[in-house]
């Protein structure tokens, strides 16, 4: 796990050096054990390739990066972990090679050699990096498929720049930063962010999850991304719910047991639910004499605190568990630390929750955690999706099923009601100029009186409610389009830069056991009733699967906690000091701080409903200030 950072110039900075010593300075939290830079001159221009490295697997100097391949053309630099390094290593020498390490990093090199970007779909991992072929010139920027790892770019005319976060890229331009007013908008309105290429910086790109550019020096073009692992929705030959569940149960299994190759303390992120008590609960059953430690947040005093759940795990498996308690003003301290962590703004406190349990990983001597990401994108969790379940029941004209399952609603806390579920349904099939005026009719304006929207509009921001669409939808599949999108091009990308973020401000290393390409396509083609049944029981298969390995009270639970936090509470123990933070010029004109402030008190005093909206607020004056963007 580390830091990758470099670019491409057709005519260097005079100060490129520092620039890079600088680069790597900002991004030595996600490296602290070693680093190295190397340049590359053709006739074309510069390029350059730095790293802070994370020792995970190999921690002797045989892992060190930027690394070479061994016939002397590729050099790399990388950040993440290849799990079945082991299995293609030995292929690898089967076919003739030679290997001077015992590091995962060495084993994509030479997989890269060997198959080129066809490797891609053989690992099990997750990665990002970027790699110079210094036949042709040519330097790629390649992504894994759900975008577990970041990377981002910048890019014009002459040169090409990239990192592992925003600083970093910063560091290596001499351009000021500036709002991207579309993704603020996005963000401040709609609640939404990292759900495409664009960050809140302008200018300033994902690498899209899931694919590869490369840049030709010899023209100066980049490539638009290419695809190199899309899901597929489409439906297997029929297969029996039993059959589907004893596969899962050893698919699973054979995840987690890749993801605990360490030569480092490993222990995992414990909050209570189904989808973190089946990890821990999976390793005991791999690892039967593994030592656990677990990390907990508790909300204590809360009706939402989980206490009692992660007390029944870590008793069930004899794990060492760890929890943390969080004081109101402790949020206050850490608030800036914690956004520039981020990097960008956040959708709520409960990302503070994972900061603190990732700070008490690393009090504790833990360099790797697993965690349950990807578990609800994949297995149709949160609240079922009952909207796209009815439509799928319905575009198979299965009328009675249809009506059973929104009678099931009912039985499941914290589910619409029927009438709701419907609404939403018919809302996702109209055409999209009804779609618009139905979202305003239902109060979820898209210019709310705290926000110049005149002035978003004359700055070229498009005010319209995003609507998303899986390109090719599938009759009776309308579920499982809802998932692909959820775990490629919204949804999941905020959760997992959280946990990145989070962790390795700490010099942590996350993982996540359920995100797997073969994983995915052979949950993403199951039938629908197999992820939610027909009485609306959410990941059933899974559960099913984690019989007799997960406590049957956790696989029976119908509520859905997670990492939630009692931020209603928390604000208002804070509200003086948020005041101020609301009130203080960011230089975004566009927000009325008057009227947020206003807002912000009838929410506190209980005369306006809470929503995740108020802290969005906050959040962003406060980013605005820290990182220093202009608006």
């Amino acid at each position: 796990m580390c830091g990758i950072v470099g670019g491409w110039w057709r005519t260097p900075l005079p100060d490129l050096q520092p620039r890079l010593e600088r680069s790597i300075l900002a991004l030595k939290h996600r490296g602290p054990n070693d680093h190295g830079v190397e340049f590359s001159r053709t006739p074309w221009g510069t390029t350059a390739l730095g790293q802070t490295r994370l020792s995970i697997i190999d921690l002797s100097a045989g892992g060190h990066q930027p690394m070479r391949s061994s016939d002397g053309r590729y050099l790399l630099v990388y950040n993440g972990e290849i799990y079945n390094y082991k299995e293609l290593r030995q292929e690898l020498r089967q076919a003739g090679h030679y290997f001077q390490s015992d590091s995962d990093t060495e084993v994509l090199l030479t997989a890269w050699m060997h198959w080129g970007p066809a490797c891609l779909n053989r690992f099990k991992g997750m990665f990002a990096f970027a790699i110079s072929d210094t036949q042709d010139g040519s330097l790629s920027l390649v992504r894994d498929a759900f975008g577990i790892k970041p990377l981002f770019y910048r890019y014009q005319d002459n040169f090409l720049v990239f990192g592992s976060e925003l600083p970093a890229i910063l560091a290596l331009t001499p351009q000021e930063p500036r709002l991207d007013w579309q993704s603020a908008y996005d963000y401040l309105v709609h609640g939404r962010y990292d759900h495409g290429e664009r960050t809140f910086v302008d200018g300033i790109r994902h690498v899209p999850p899931g694919t590869i550019l490369t840049l030709k020096p010899q023209t100066g073009e980049l490539s638009a991304p290419a695809p190199w692992w899309t899901p597929s929705i489409k439906a297997r030959e029929k297969i029996s719910l039993a059959d589907a569940t004893a596969q899962l149960r050893e698919r699973f299994l054979q995840n987690v047991r890749l993801h605990l190759r360490s030569d480092v303390p490993l222990g995992a992120a414990l909050s209570g639910g189904v989808d973190s008590s089946a990890i821990v609960c999976a390793m005991r059953h791999v690892e039967p004499d593994l030592p656990i430690h677990t990390f907990s947040f508790i909300a204590k005093g809360s009706q939402k605190s989980e206490e009692k759940w992660v007390d029944l795990i870590n008793a069930n498996v004899g794990a060492n568990g760890h929890k943390v308690v969080v004081d109101p003003r402790e949020l206050a301290t850490d608030l800036d630390d914690m956004i520039r962590a981020q990097g960008e703004p956040f959708g709520s406190t409960s990302i503070y929750a994972q900061y603190r349990v990732f700070k008490l990983a690393k009090e504790h001597g833990i360099t790797v955690t697993l965690e349950g990401q990807g578990a609800d994108e994949l297995l149709a969790g949160y609240n079922g999706y009952p909207a796209h379940r009815l439509i799928s029941l319905l575009q198979e004209g299965r009328l009675l099923d249809a009506w059973r399952f929104l009678g099931h609603q009912k039985d499941w806390p914290g589910r619409p009601a029927s009438r709701a579920i419907i609404q939403e349904a018919i809302a996702l099939k109209l055409p999209d100029a009804l779609y618009q005026r139905a979202r305003d009719a239902s109060g979820r304006k898209a210019a709310p009186i705290w926000l110049n929207i005149d002035q978003c509009i004359e700055a070229g921001v498009v005010t319209r409610f995003p609507r998303d669409g899986w390109p090719s939808p599938q009759r009776g599949r309308h579920l499982m389009s809802e998932l692909a999108q959820s775990l490629t091009r919204r949804g999941l990308g905020w959760l997992l830069r959280h946990g990145d973020r989070n962790s390795m401000r700490f010099s942590i290393e996350s993982r996540v056991p359920f995100l797997t390409t073969d994983l995915a396509d052979f949950l993403l083609g199951l039938p629908e009733e197999h992820l939610i049944s027909p009485q609306g029981e959410t990941k059933h298969i899974f559960r099913a699967a984690m019989r007799g390995i997960v406590p049957d009270a956790i696989l029976n639970r119908r509520d859905k906690v997670g990492f939630e936090t009692p931020e209603l509470e928390w604000l208002r123990a804070l509200a003086p000091q948020i005041r101020g933070w609301l009130s203080e010029d960011t230089g975004a004109s566009f927000l009325d701080r008057a009227q947020l402030v206003a807002e912000f008190d009838a929410v506190i005093d209980g005369s306006k409903p809470f929503g995740w909206q108020t802290w969005r607020w906050i959040n962003f004056q406060r980013w605005l200030h820290v990182m220093n963007i202009r608006a």
